[in-house]
């Protein structure tokens, strides 16, 4: 059984920073698309952003847009969400997902749909709060 292993939540203070990693050996690999999708309580499900390829264009929401960044560790597979100037609307859990694609749905963003990922993670949660 594949087991995303999810690291790097924590709470933070507005303004500050945090690292999440992503890895599952070649699950994580380029050929798979990995994305970070995040739930806050009484909030529906946003896809924070995604990466397959180191030729692709990462996808982010407007919401991090310039403050979050997605890159790939291709040596050790894993993939890493980087988030500065963090924000108390920021805090949720954030899931790690892998899948063929980044899906961009419309008008809607990321698709964050479970059918979607054939791999989830088990969350890890960020607070952003003085």
């Amino acid at each position: 059984q594949v087991q995303l292993v999810e690291s790097g939540g924590g709470l933070v203070q507005p303004g500050g920073s945090l690292r999440l990693s992503c890895a599952a050996g070649e699950i994580t690999s380029e050929q798979n698309a990995v994305a970070w999708i995040r739930q806050a309580p009484w909030k529906a499900r946003e896809g924070v952003s995604c990466i397959k390829s180191r030729f692709g264009i990462p996808y982010y929401a407007d919401s991090v847009k310039g403050r979050f960044t997605i890159f790939r560790n291709n040596f050790n597979n894993t993939v890493y969400l980087q988030m500065d100037s963090l924000k108390p609307e920021d805090t949720a859990t954030y899931y790690c997902a892998v899948g063929r694609r980044c899906l961009v749905g419309g008008g809607n963003g990321l698709v964050t749909a479970d059918h979607e990922y054939d791999y989830w993670g088990q969350g890890t949660q960020v607070t952003v709060s003085s």
